[in-house]
């Protein structure tokens, strides 16, 4: 990190220099082709992995004033939609170097100011035509998924449209390369997927035998699914490798589009259109599928839950996606292919708990439920003790170990009295209780989520304790059921140091995603994709709408501000003398205007540039930056950016997303992004940039000059 802040100039707006550098450790996490990295702590070697703006942030020390307001910015924004957190970070420090581009062209805070912000709120306006209903895109997803279906049946010969792809590593075959023998390996076995996934870290050649251990298993004598019937092929019969592609991210093969890629397991039926679920779960099947950007993985859990709460709706006759019902559970030792959807508690105890929970299963067990800590010392929030309270021991050395002896006697008579079986307990638990309630058959279970406690109290209709001394016959509830977990295969599962078990209630909405891996460093990745997934269903849902994603939203911005510039002044401007009484300040944001507001542009411009190059859809920046010419062109020549993006979406044809001569299986919408969730990043993002400006501007001329020349555009906006 000192690295990164060495060509810092210390005498002027050192805060937004700061803030660029900090956020160019985030752009390979930009887009849905993400580059994890490793951050190592050189204090102890110990290395994590993240895949994404948070957890870098989390990672890094951020002592300067500039870097602490970065993260209060992340962290706010990611505690309020769980997304869109790397467009954030990217984007404070893209305008945080464009801001320093107009300061060196001596261009006033206060023009830069007012410009940026009228020219946001213009953008944000203007791109509410890429807006969507959540019925409207439905439809045209269930459409796109059709055509992909009738593309398949007519492309593959018969038995061959069950094609799996690698998890780790996805082959983009175009003619005229050869490819080396793929020979086949057994790998029926899910154990070896991680392992996979640890040889494509390595090398990402290692996933070939893992290719054709899928296509075509020992023993099977039928052609392999990557055959010359199925891929076109050049006078020479050869094949070309020309990428691959690692962390689970799906693609449309290049040039011929001969082969479409489909999903593993029981989702496989959802491009398929072979689903059993209800068709309103289908549809949020589609519709969690275009805002994964590629995490195919998340998706198959979301289905799974989707499908699980429909289910428990049918009798109300309504349905809402619920995620106050939806806990995780961390399972490291088993391959991703056992990750799963499970009703009820899925938690890791220890074997002796284990030992309780097999005496107890099949039978119907009395829960009571606590809010706070199972211990001695444990006081509520607010608790005041007595200050005139003197104690005298008789023996003081004997004195603790018989009062800690007392209270645990106290406890678990009346856990025996009233014949409790299960103690679920949201904080901690003393250790010598929870050795006496083993040994008299009585499961305890500490550190579970709030979430866990509303849904089991809702369905047994009892509320949490924070006392068991407030325990009493109606606090205590009746119909849950523990059991070991079973894995997808039906076997029980055992993790020798802890054991994962199921804990049920009758009537319980409750559910719990089994999150699996092989590769301890990748579980919190893991767990933060399935998060951002099913947040952004979350945040669609409740917006009613989304944008049409793949980067048309960011190119009607570019396009939009490029009107701007080119309209003459006198007719843009007519603003500026409403918001600025002083007549320099409104020239002042007029001569400045077209500066100011393509340095605005720039942010969205390298935004897409570099996520073309992360998505290797152009090889470099400067083939990204031609394509956004020339659509930029495009779209002006056309009379109606708008009506050009949309069109060029249909096709499938923006920024490197097909080509005109594509067939049909490539149109229509594949990508969707939150509304809120974007224009909040946005605004965050330029937000913090303008209220480090004005900082630092007040550092370098002082407080009462710079209030002079900002007063009339400080009270336009309010920063973070």
């Amino acid at each position: 990190l000192p690295m990164a802040f060495r060509a810092v100039n210390t005498r002027r707006h050192t805060g937004l220099q700061q803030l660029s550098s900090l956020a160019l450790s985030g752009r390979t996490l930009l887009g849905p082709m993400k580059s994890c990295k490793f951050v190592v702590d050189e204090s102890t070697n110990e290395s994590t992995l993240i895949c994404s703006a948070v957890r870098l942030i989390e990672s890094l020390d951020l002592s300067s004033a500039a870097g602490q307001l970065l993260n209060e910015t992340i962290q706010a924004h990611n505690k309020e939609f769980k997304t869109g957190t790397s467009t954030l970070l990217f984007l404070i420090g893209a305008w945080s170097s464009a801001v320093v581009e107009c300061l060196q062209q001596n261009i006033p805070v206060s023009a830069i100011v007012s410009v940026m912000s009228e020219g946001l709120n213009s953008c944000c306006e203007k791109v509410q035509c890429l807006q969507t209903s959540i019925p409207k895109v439905n439809k045209m997803l269930r459409s796109s998924s059709v055509r992909l279906n009738d593309f398949k049946s007519k492309t593959f010969p018969t038995g061959h449209d069950s094609c799996l792809l690698n998890p780790c590593i996805c082959l983009h075959l175009e003619k005229n390369i050869s490819v080396p023998e793929v020979i086949p390996v057994n790998s029926s076995s899910p154990q070896e997927d991680d392992s996979n996934f640890t040889e494509c870290l390595v090398s990402p050649l290692a996933g070939f035998a893992s290719v054709a251990s899928l296509t075509k298993p020992v023993g099977d004598q039928s052609t392999s699914v990557i055959s010359e019937s199925s891929v076109p092929t050049s006078s020479s019969n050869k094949r070309r490798l020309t990428h691959s592609r690692y962390f689970s991210t799906l693609r449309h093969f290049s040039s011929e589009k001969a082969i479409a890629s489909s999903l593993q397991g029981n989702f496989q039926g959802y491009l398929s259109g072979q689903s059993a679920v209800p068709h309103e779960c289908d549809s949020l099947g589609h519709l969690a599928a275009a805002l994964s950007h590629g995490n195919q993985s998340s998706v198959k859990l979301i289905q799974s839950i989707v499908a699980y709460q429909q289910e428990g709706a049918e009798c109300s006759g309504s349905f809402q996606f619920n995620i106050a019902d939806i806990v995780t559970c961390r399972l490291l030792g088993l391959p991703e292919s056992y990750s799963c959807v499970s009703p009820g508690l899925v938690t890791l105890v220890s074997p002796e708990k284990a030992t309780v929970i097999k005496h107890f299963e099949e039978k119907s067990l009395r829960i009571l439920l606590m809010d706070g800590d199972l211990t001695e010392q444990y006081r509520h929030l607010g608790f005041n003790r007595l200050s005139n309270l003197r104690t005298i021991l008789e023996h003081p050395d004997l004195g603790e170990d018989r009062a800690g002896a007392s209270w645990l006697s106290s406890t678990l008579n009346i856990l025996k009295k009233f014949e409790v079986n299960l103690v679920l307990v949201r904080g901690n638990v003393c250790e010598h209780l929870m050795e006496r309630c083993v040994a008299n058959r009585i499961l305890v279970i500490g550190s579970v989520a709030q979430e866990v406690l509303c849904a089991f109290g809702k369905a047994t209709n009892t509320q949490p304790v924070t006392y068991l001394t407030q325990v009493n016959p109606s606090c205590v509830g009746s119909g849950a059921q523990a059991e070991l977990w079973k894995a997808c295969d039906g076997r029980a599962t055992d993790l020798s140091e802890l054991v994962p078990v199921r804990i049920k209630v009758r009537g319980s909405t409750l559910l719990t995603a089994v999150l699996t891996t092989t590769v301890a460093s990748k579980m919190q990745v893991i767990e933060d994709q399935f998060w951002t997934s099913v947040y952004r269903l979350h945040h669609a849902l409740n917006d009613a709408k989304v944008f049409l994603g793949g980067g048309a939203v960011e190119l009607l911005c570019l396009s939009h501000i490029q009107m701007l510039t080119e309209q003459p002044l006198q007719t843009t401007n007519k603003s500026a003398v409403k918001e600025f009484h002083s007549p320099w300040l409104t020239a002042s944001a007029t001569e400045y205007r077209t500066a100011v507001l393509q340095a605005l542009a720039s942010g969205w411009k390298q935004y897409l540039t570099v996520v073309m190059c992360n998505a290797a859809v152009a090889v470099s920046e400067l083939e990204a930056r031609t394509s956004i010419d020339r659509h930029l062109k495009k779209a002006a020549d056309s009379g109606s950016p708008s009506a050009y993006v949309l069109k060029e979406l249909g096709r499938g044809d923006l920024l490197g997303g097909g080509s005109s001569s594509s067939t049909d299986h490539s149109k229509g919408l594949s990508t969707c992004d939150n509304v809120t969730a974007k224009t909040e990043a946005w605004r965050r993002a330029l937000d913090l940039v303008l209220l480090v400006l004005q900082t630092d501007a007040e550092i370098i001329t002082g407080p009462k000059r710079n209030h002079l020349l900002n007063s009339q555009a400080s009270s336009e906006f309010m920063f973070l």
